[in-house]
């Protein structure tokens, strides 16, 4: 069975060493999209967390949601939330994802970028509840914002994604071993972005 059904949607496999990237710039129509940010952003229970960087603490510079169709936990950077049940909205985009890359996914973690102030520093999605090969699934709505990627071992390999209005990025197999990725802060941008990453909570 191939891991991903996607021959009806353009998309792109992006060339990087030690990874498994595939990119598709309009996964959802600009109406669905439109329609999924404005109601994620009214309904979500926002919250802003405090997050632990080199020993000290700081106001998380984005807000964050997680659900999840268990009681498992996610932990990261000294932040350790609690998944509230799926709703009918998030189930139905949860299905659409499902659908391309043949993965049944437990969980979503939702971050809401504010502006371009609010940002995500860089890491791997590599922690021990996520399992050995993680398959990372991420929506984007909203304000288009520059995602980039940099290999752990080989400085001179990095690359820079457009995520667009819509968008779906696929991260799988060895990518969180060797790669990082972060959404850098940048000033031009005014609007908000909304990113739902699906991801699998292993027991």
């Amino acid at each position: 069975m191939e891991l991903f059904n996607s021959e009806d949607l353009l998309n792109t496999n992006l060339d990087l060493k030690d990874a498994d990237v595939i990119y598709f710039p309009a996964f959802l129509s600009p109406s669905a999209a439109t329609s999924y940010f404005k109601k994620l952003y009214a309904d979500t229970p926002w919250q802003q967390d405090d997050i632990k960087l080199f020993g000290k603490v700081y106001p998380q510079p984005r807000l964050t949601a997680l659900y999840g169709n268990n009681d498992r936990s996610y932990s990261y950077s000294g932040i350790v939330m609690n998944p509230m049940p799926f709703t009918p909205l998030l189930l139905e985009i949860k299905d659409k994802v499902e659908k391309v890359t043949d993965v049944k996914f437990t969980t979503v973690l939702l971050n809401l970028y504010r502006d371009g102030n609010d940002s995500n520093g860089w890491h791997s999605d590599d922690e021990k509840e996520l399992g050995q090969d993680p398959v990372i699934a991420s929506i984007s709505l909203g304000a288009k914002r520059r995602f980039q990627m940099r290999h752990k071992k080989d400085k001179s390999l990095r690359t820079n994604i457009e995520l667009e209005h819509g968008s779906l990025l696929i991260m799988k197999g060895s990518t969180q071993h060797y790669w990082q990725h972060q959404l850098p802060k940048s000033k031009r941008i005014t609007e908000p972005r909304i990113n739902l990453t699906f991801r699998i909570i292993a027991s």
